[in-house]
């Protein structure tokens, strides 16, 4: 199904991710919106054709009188060997129906059902992603007309709808949107009182929460 997105991410984050320089959770992150955003991964196939055009002019290793390149010892003979092996496809991977796109399937293990959530407080649920320690990728499962506790930023957050809706002090952001916050963000975003919202959202540092309860609580959910 398509989906109308109006929320899209920045230049320079797709310009690090075509770069290679972001996290892993910020990967995912980029990765899944691109499943589903056309704009977003046109402006990074863009990006990916200026740093290949970079590389085929570099002069690492060419001769700068004769304009040539030069092999190194046993070039010739490893590309006859790996043309001589036959080719080896990768097994297709199943993707199950759902809010999930496949990036993110593939880090969950499957589907919706498959997530393995922990609640949080007041009917949120959210299950914390494997990646590096550089940056932290979580889903979160937001019940209808309930809002998260009023937080700003001590790095950036990115949030991502998959399912359902969520409005803050900025805007609305429906499925494929996506929310960039940084410390000059505060905000108290609520899920559509329509349907339960699914998020995912990475953070590369702990959030700053105004309320008591979720201060104490925010060592052990690692928010």
């Amino acid at each position: 199904m398509a989906m109308t997105i109006k929320h899209h991410l920045s230049d320079d984050i797709l310009m690090a991710y075509s770069a290679g320089t972001l996290p892993e959770a910020f990967n995912l992150f980029v990765a899944s919106h691109l499943s589903v955003c056309d704009t977003c991964r046109a402006t990074v196939e863009s990006y990916d054709a200026v740093g290949g055009a970079l590389l085929d002019t570099a002069s690492d290793g060419m001769d700068l009188v004769t304009g040539d390149m030069a092999m190194s010892a046993g070039a010739l003979s490893a590309v006859m060997e790996r043309i001589a092996q036959p080719p080896q496809s990768p097994a297709p991977r199943r993707r199950k129906p759902g809010p999930l796109p496949g990036p993110l399937q593939d880090y969950v293990g499957g589907g919706l059902e498959d997530v393995k959530w922990r609640p949080v407080g007041m009917g949120v649920r959210q299950a914390i992603l494997p990646t590096s320690d550089a940056a932290i990728a979580r889903l979160l499962y937001i019940p209808a007309g309930t809002a998260v506790p009023d937080h700003s930023h001590r790095g950036t957050e990115l949030t991502m709808v998959l399912q359902g809706a969520f409005e803050d002090e900025y805007d609305r952001f429906g499925p494929g949107d996506v929310e960039i916050a940084d410390h000059d963000v505060q905000h108290m975003p609520v899920a559509d009182i329509s349907q339960d919202c699914i998020c995912l959202a990475v953070t590369d540092a702990p959030l700053r929460f105004k309320g008591l309860l979720p201060r104490l609580a925010q060592p052990f959910l690692r928010i």
